[in-house]
């Protein structure tokens, strides 16, 4: 099979079922941020970091897969005739109380927050504060096309709440490296 198609030569695409829209299409965007938070993850993957950091990554990562596919999905695809989901994997509640569960380990061994603090720190939470922000865009776009179309109310809280773990794995990462937050402080 290769790899270009050339059917999207004309600027439009086709979602999950077939049916053909603009590839600037909100939907399409909605999606293509998610692949490309998706794409982010990877790139923390790549540095030198804890297994267990790693693991939850490629859980992660494959959670957005699912996210995506249901956003590519048309509302009136998502289920068949006989009433039954046409996806076989969705979001669920479980997957947002899991980024929860690891939200409360990783705090567990980190310093309580009393300021805000500026992105950066190693090259691995510098990533994952990048990642953040890519899914706080991925998050407003989920609730822009919530707006005009019926969507699973879990994506966006899993999108909320993966915004979460970022900054949290963000400050465990410098943690781990020794590196020091720099808080902002108003008028310094």
């Amino acid at each position: 099979m290769k790899i270009y198609t050339k059917t999207g030569d004309k600027g439009t695409t086709s979602l999950y079922g077939g049916t053909k829209v603009k590839k600037n299409d909100i939907k399409i965007e909605s999606y293509g941020t998610v692949d490309e938070l998706n794409s982010v993850l990877g790139l923390i993957r790549s540095y030198t970091i804890e297994q267990q950091y790693i693991d939850q990554i490629i859980h992660i990562q494959k959670d957005l897969f699912n996210l995506g596919a249901e956003l590519a999905t048309p509302v009136e695809k998502l289920f068949l005739a006989n009433g039954k989901p046409r996806l076989a994997v969705r979001v669920t509640k479980n997957d947002i109380e899991t980024l929860e569960h690891w939200i409360d380990e990783i705090e567990e061994n980190l310093a309580p927050l009393t300021h805000f603090i500026l992105p950066g720190g190693s090259l691995a939470a510098s990533q994952a504060h990048f990642a953040r922000t890519v899914c706080r865009r991925a998050e407003r776009i989920t609730v822009a096309l919530a707006e005009i179309e019926e969507i699973s109310p879990n994506l966006q809280k899993y999108l909320n709440r993966l915004s979460d773990y970022l900054f949290t794995l963000a400050r465990i990462l410098a943690k781990q490296e020794n590196i020091e937050e720099v808080k902002w402080i108003p008028g310094e």
